[in-house]
């Protein structure tokens, strides 16, 4: 391994800063990627190694800051310099006819109408300083609103940096959103682990943004979209259409579609136009925003105590349909749980025929009362999960059946199980084959190893023949069993075993999110390898050492303890290694050994560090001997306080325990390192 310099990985630090930066843009913006994934994995992983080699060169806007930060105690009020409106609302033509007639009356004529679609997500405002991100906010009350900087970060079709930086301050609103794809997969994950569903990507969005620890929010996916520009005469900008192509070459995400209509003929054309063209959208857009294009005529217009005049949210109405159940059926997921899903007479909603509805839990259905041969309401939450809104009582005829989940699983027959606390019941057997097929597909999910070619269809080929009965098995599939397969010819036999030679080389954390451990998602997957670095230090953990880490907690800890105490899965971890799947970080490995003069000294950071990210300075006492937690007790060493200090200082002075900020941190760490004394 080459050795670099402090001045040569500056250097390099900064070409890698500059690379990932314009790649994301590439990839989150414009989508035209140039990089694959693991090409790009390479240059991050490159960044963070640097990174924690030399903590100093960490940058604010260091695109490995988007993984999350500090965990926040709480969020701070942020007055708006002017205030975000809501805008008024109109669910009619002859609501939008109002307001263009109320508008050609206060300015004497109808002026250019700038149409836009109006995104289903959650207002923020945005402040850039000589170009650099500085704040971002919620809407609130429309004066105030809280502080989600630290949240807002981890947003990655958001740049931290502007390529072209504005002079001075730049304040900006947009809209915060969850695309459709990315809820469906969040509310699956939910779902399996018997959590609460959001009703809609707007919900989670909103929910994910306001979450304390960080990288919650950095795994739930989030997107923003640019629309408006606070003072835009200072950037010398005269209309609406002119601003949103401004924002686009300063390399701001700004959705695309909007038409500047002329007269009210085209208003009404394009509300008709996108009314089911909006369902092809990735993310959900509930209705139309219509603007007056001449930003100088919005002064003249003026606001109302709640809303401008020149501004109109056009909404259309909720699809809702009335359709028959004509069977109840249980699907098992990959933890066990039975699902019941209602098979429906086809309906269309929001773009697509709807046949089928999940209703989740036994629970459920006897809360909704619904039975087989029951007239339902069905709409689509988010525009893309078929959702029972409830039964039409007054069309039962008396044969309707009633439903309740099975006492063995319909697939193996295994009897099934309710825990005390949990709305689920399960299938226990964990050989069972639906539960093998769901495993083995979130293992090959690009969430997970990213098996490309290994979908549903080969899956079940795969567990229906025997030819894999667990996911190491996999791995010892050849040439001449995959020919035997159904559709499987030489072409797509070599893409899957490159794909499979490929997969072992993907980051400790993929694989422990691939591994399917309750209640490990993709952020706490990044949170354990980055603590532990190894499957093998992994195992070893004691549940108050995986407790300890920061967004981990005693219920995650439970879960992770649980599984590496099982031996078949023991067994199929070692199974995995013994195939060349990597089972450590190489960066964590080639960390330095030498003196551990903190050996089992507790150590609690509150606040944001601005030298390095929580996991590595996390990994920097660790090395030192001491272990990173998130309470403090009697038993804490010290308390390390970064910027904004959270209610942990507090604690630690009630307890009397040592408080140092960031720099005498550093200092005491220097000192240790030379001294091996604490």
């Amino acid at each position: 391994m080459t050795v670099l310099t402090r001045e040569e990985a500056f250097r390099r630090a900064a070409a890698l800063r500059e690379a990932i930066a314009r790649h994301d843009h590439l990839y989150y913006v414009l989508d035209r990627p140039e990089l694959s994934d693991e090409a790009y994995d390479a240059l991050m992983r490159e960044l963070v190694a640097l990174e924690k080699a030399w903590p100093e060169l960490v940058t604010v806007d260091s695109p490995t800051r988007r993984v999350g930060g500090a965990a926040l105690d709480a969020f701070e009020k942020v007055r708006h310099g002017q205030p975000m409106l809501s805008l008024e609302n109109a669910f009619s033509q002859e609501d939008v006819l109002d307001f263009l007639v109320r508008v050609e009356r206060s300015l004497g004529r109808l002026p250019s109408l700038d149409c836009e679609l109006k995104i289903d997500g959650l207002a923020v405002s945005l402040v850039y300083d000589e170009g650099q991100l500085v704040r971002a906010a919620t809407r609130g009350d429309g004066r105030v609103g809280e502080d989600v900087t630290t949240n807002v970060r981890t947003i990655r079709s958001l740049p931290l940096r502007l390529a072209r930086p504005v002079r001075g301050r730049l304040e900006l609103r947009g809209e915060v959103c969850m695309k459709k794809e990315d809820f469906a997969s969040l509310n699956a994950e939910r779902e399996e682990e018997g959590l609460p569903l959001f009703a809609n990507p707007r919900n989670a969005a909103a929910g994910s943004l306001r979450q304390l620890d960080p990288a919650v929010t950095a795994s739930r996916k989030l997107w923003i979209y640019l629309y408006q520009v606070v003072d835009p005469h200072r950037h010398g900008l005269a209309s609406q259409k002119a601003l949103l192509a401004w924002l686009r070459e300063q390399g701001f995400p700004v959705q695309p579609g909007e038409v500047l209509a002329g007269s009210t003929e085209e208003v009404f054309s394009y509300l008709e136009q996108w009314r089911e063209a909006r369902f092809d959208l990735p993310y959900v857009t509930d209705g139309v925003v219509i603007k007056v294009d001449d930003l100088a005529l919005w002064e003249t217009l003026g606001v109302t105590a709640k809303s401008p005049r020149w501004a109109l949210a056009f909404k259309y109405p909720p699809e809702e349909k009335t359709t028959r159940i004509r069977e109840i059926i249980v699907s098992v997921g990959r933890t066990g749980a039975l699902t019941p899903v209602a098979l429906l007479d086809p309906v269309h909603l929001s773009g697509t025929v709807v046949q089928r509805a999940s209703l989740h839990n036994q629970d459920e259905v006897e809360r909704k009362d619904v039975r087989v041969g029951d007239q339902v309401r069905v709409r689509k939450a988010g525009e893309i999960i078929p959702e029972i809104l409830g039964v039409d009582l007054s069309s039962r005829s008396g044969e309707e059946e009633p439903f309740r989940l099975p006492s063995q699983c319909p697939v193996c027959g295994a009897s099934v199980v309710r825990l005390p606390g949990e709305v689920a019941v399960r299938c226990p057997n964990r050989s069972c084959p639906a539960q093998l097929r769901e495993g083995l597909r979130h293992f090959a999910s690009r969430a997970g190893m990213d098996i490309r070619g290994l979908g549903e269809k080969l899956v079940a080929q795969l567990v229906d023949k025997g030819l894999v009965a667990g996911l190491a098995d996999l791995y010892e599939l050849d040439r001449e069993r995959l020919l035997t397969l159904e559709r499987m010819g030489e072409k797509s036999v070599s893409n899957l075993l490159e794909a499979l030679e490929g997969s072992k080389g993907r980051p400790l954390a993929r694989l422990l999110a691939a591994l399917g451990i309750r209640f490990v998602g993709a952020r706490v997957a990044e949170l354990l390898a980055q603590a532990f670095g190894s499957l093998e230090s992994l195992a070893q953990a004691t549940e108050e050492d995986l407790a300890a880490v920061e967004g981990v907690g005693s219920v995650i800890a439970a879960s992770v303890s649980a599984f590496f105490r099982d031996p078949e899965n023991r067994r199929t971890l070692d199974r995995l290694a013994g195939f060349g799947v990597g089972t450590a970080e190489s960066a964590l490995q080639e960390a330095p050994s030498g003196p551990r003069p903190w050996e089992g000294r507790r150590i609690v950071f509150t606040g944001e560090l601005t030298r390095a990210t929580r996991a590595e300075v996390e990994e920097r006492v660790k090395a030192l001997g001491a272990v990173p937690s998130s309470g403090v007790s009697g038993k804490t060493f010290l308390v390390v306080a970064g910027e904004r200090p959270g209610s942990k200082l507090d604690r630690a002075r009630e307890a009397g325990v040592d408080v140092v900020d960031e720099e005498r941190f550093w200092e005491m760490v220097d000192e240790a390192l030379r001294s091996g004394k604490p």
